[in-house]
C-alpha cells in the first residue's frame, strides 16, 4: 500500500505528462502482482463502486472531532481524503502497513455495516500519505492527473507493445489483470477478445481549422450532420450486447431497450445515442435524464425513448472492416442495416454538397435546425483509433454568448480548493413588485468553472472575498455587480432551475469588469435561444 501511496503522491506533484508517464512505467515495471493490477484498476476503471464511504467516514470522524469543526476543515481544505488523513491520530506501532491486495480483498468481502470499523483499522496502520491514498482508492477518483489512456500508454511503453493492441483487449480483462501483465512481460499469451462484445477504440475528429481547407476538395470528402447526443459504440456478439461511451465506459445498464434491440446480431457499430420521439430528435437535455442511471423505470423509457443513429461499422458479423476506406465501410453499413433493420436505430444520412461554399451555407443553418454542426470525413480514411490527423474533422456551430451577473461562488477542489472558482450566474427577469411597479430580479441560468486564466482566477477570488453578502459553508452569495460574458453551446427548458432554463457547456468567455450589471441580458433574451427539437425530415430538407 505504501508503494501505491508514494506513486499517487508523486503523480499529484508532477505536472508534466512525460513526468507522470515515467512514474507509471517505473511503478508497473517494479511493483509486484497483484498489487500493480489493482493500482491499474484504481487509475482506470476504479474499484469499490458501491462502498458507503461517506457514511463510514462520518461515523469514524464523529468519534475523533466535533462534527462542525470537521465540516469547516473539510470546506477549507476542499478534499475529504486530505482532511481525514491529516486529522486522523497516528497510532501505528509495530503493525505493518497493509498491502494493496490485502486492502482490496478485505473491502470487497466486507458487509456494508462493517465498512466503517474495517476502514478505521486500515487507517490506523498507515501514515498520513498512506491514509490519503487509501481514501482516494476507495473513493474511486484519485484525481492525480492520470487518464485511463495515459495509464495504458505507460503499459505500452513499459512492454514495447502498441497502445492499440492493449486497448483492443482491455474490456475483455478484469482486475488484477494477471493475464495482461503476463503477456506484457513475455511470460504468457495475448489475452483473447475474439468474438466478445468488447470495446474497440473509437476514431475521433479534429476541429476544422482555417488552414485545413486548402488541402481538402469536395470530391474526396463526405459530410454528415453532427448530432447533439452521446457518441457510443454498440458491441454485439455471442448473445450479449454492450453499449460503450467514447471513453470505453460500459453504459449498457442504462439503456435496456437498445441492448434488446441489438441482441440478435453480431457486429460492432459506431453511432450517436439520442432521444427520439416520432422521428424528432429531442434536445440534449432530454437525453441527460437517461444518463448515469443504474436503474431505468418504465416511465423513463416511455418519456425519454432512446435511439441510436449509426455512423460507421467496425465489425461486420465476424469480419473486421476497419482497414477498409470510409466509402467502403459506408456501403457495408448500409448493407448490414438493410439486412437486419434493428429497432430503435437508423443510419445518419450523408449530406450531399457540390462546393465548400454550398457546405458553408448548410453549416450556417445548423443552429436554426437544432443540429450541432457537420462532420467531414475523408472518403479513403480507414477506421483508426484515437485522433489521427488528416482523416476526420468536426465543424461545430459557433458558440452563443450572453452577459450574465455573478450571483454565487463556491470553492473549487484539488489545486483550486483554496479559491472560489465555481460560479453561478444569472440574468434579469422583468416583472412587477407587490405594488404593481416594474421590478427586476436575477434568476440563475447556469454554472461555470472554466474559461479563465490563473491570473483572472486570482482577481475573481479577490472580488468574491471582498464583495460577499452571505456565506453558506463553502458557498458565498456576492454583491450582484460583476458581469461575466458566458459562452455556451445551447440552452434548453429545465424544471430544475428557477429560470426554467439550462445551458449546455457554459464557460466564462470574458470578465466584463467594465460593464454595469444593469446592462446584463434578460431572461426573455435567453428564452429566444432555446433549442427546438429537430426532425429527421427537417434535417433532410436542409440538404
Amino acid at each position: 500500500m505504501q508503494r501505491f501511496a508514494n506513486l499517487l503522491d508523486a503523480l499529484t506533484t508532477t505536472p508534466s505528462r512525460n513526468g507522470k508517464l515515467a512514474l507509471l512505467v517505473e511503478y508497473f515495471r517494479n511493483a509486484s502482482d497483484p498489487d500493480r493490477g489493482y493500482a491499474l484498476a484504481a487509475l482506470t476503471d476504479g474499484l469499490f463502486p458501491r462502498l458507503p464511504l461517506r457514511r463510514a467516514i462520518g461515523e469514524l470522524m464523529a468519534d475523533k472531532i466535533d462534527p462542525v469543526l470537521y465540516q469547516l476543515s473539510r470546506d477549507y481544505v476542499g478534499d475529504t481524503a486530505e482532511t481525514v488523513s491529516l486529522l486522523w491520530t497516528d497510532t501505528r506501532s509495530t503493525r505493518p502497513s497493509p498491502r494493496l491486495a490485502e486492502v482490496v480483498a478485505a473491502l470487497e468481502l466486507a458487509p456494508r455495516n462493517d465498512v466503517a470499523p474495517l476502514l478505521g483499522d486500515l487507517l490506523d496502520r498507515l501514515d498520513v500519505r498512506g491514509r490519503w491514498a487509501l481514501l482516494k482508492l476507495i473513493g474511486g477518483a484519485p484525481r492525480v492527473g492520470v487518464s485511463a489512456r495515459l495509464a495504458k500508454t505507460a503499459l505500452a511503453q513499459m512492454s514495447g507493445h502498441e497502445l492499440s493492441e492493449i486497448e483492443e483487449i482491455w474490456h475483455a480483462l478484469t482486475p488484477p489483470y494477471g493475464d495482461l501483465f503476463a503477456w506484457l512481460g513475455g511470460t504468457g499469451p495475448r489475452p483473447n477478445a475474439e468474438g466478445k462484445p468488447v470495446f474497440r477504440p473509437l476514431m475521433l475528429a479534429h476541429p476544422i481549422e482555417e488552414g485545413d481547407w486548402a488541402a481538402l476538395s469536395p470530391e474526396t470528402i463526405a459530410a454528415e450532420w453532427k448530432w447533439d447526443g452521446v457518441r457510443v459504440q454498440i458491441a454485439a456478439g455471442e448473445g450479449e450486447v454492450r453499449i460503450f461511451s467514447r471513453t470505453g465506459d460500459d453504459i449498457s445498464v442504462g439503456f435496456p431497450e437498445i441492448v434488446a434491440a441489438f441482441s440478435p446480431y453480431r457486429a460492432v457499430l459506431d453511432g450517436e445515442l439520442l432521444v427520439v420521439r416520432g422521428g424528432t430528435v429531442a434536445p440534449f437535455n432530454d437525453l441527460q435524464q437517461r444518463l448515469n442511471r443504474k436503474t431505468v423505470t418504465g416511465k423513463m423509457l416511455r418519456e425519454h425513448p432512446a435511439h441510436v443513429r449509426l455512423y460507421d461499422i467496425l465489425i461486420d458479423d465476424s469480419e473486421d472492416v476497419r482497414a477498409l476506406s470510409f466509402a467502403e465501410r459506408r456501403v457495408r453499413l448500409e448493407a448490414w442495416y438493410a439486412r437486419h433493420t434493428p429497432r430503435l436505430a437508423d443510419i445518419s444520412a450523408l449530406v450531399p454538397f457540390d462546393t465548400f461554399s454550398h457546405l458553408d451555407a448548410l453549416w450556417a443553418g445548423t443552429r436554426e435546425a437544432g443540429i450541432e454542426g457537420l462532420m467531414l470525413k475523408h472518403k479513403e480514411s480507414p477506421y483508426l483509433s484515437g485522433r489521427p490527423k488528416g482523416h476526420w474533422w468536426k465543424w461545430k456551430r459557433a458558440a452563443l454568448t450572453i452577459d450574465c451577473v455573478l450571483m454565487y461562488a463556491q470553492r473549487g477542489s484539488g489545486k483550486r480548493s483554496s479559491y472560489y472558482s465555481d460560479y453561478t450566474f444569472g440574468v434579469w427577469r422583468e416583472g412587477v413588485d407587490e405594488n404593481g411597479e416594474p421590478a427586476r430580479e436575477l434568476v440563475p441560468v447556469g454554472k461555470a468553472y472554466s474559461g479563465f486564466t490563473d491570473e483572472e482566477l486570482l482577481r475573481l477570488d479577490r472580488f468574491i472575498r471582498t464583495h460577499t453578502l452571505e456565506q453558506f459553508g463553502p458557498v458565498r452569495a456576492v454583491e450582484q455587480s460583476l458581469v461575466l460574458e458566458i459562452a455556451f453551446d445551447a440552452v434548453f427548458p429545465s424544471t430544475r432551475h428557477k429560470s426554467g432554463l439550462a445551458m449546455r457547456f457554459p464557460r466564462v468567455h470574458r470578465i466584463r469588469w467594465d460593464k454595469p450589471a444593469e446592462e446584463a441580458d434578460t431572461l426573455e433574451t435567453v428564452q429566444k435561444l432555446v433549442v427546438a427539437p429537430v426532425s429527421t425530415a427537417a434535417a433532410e430538407q436542409r440538404r
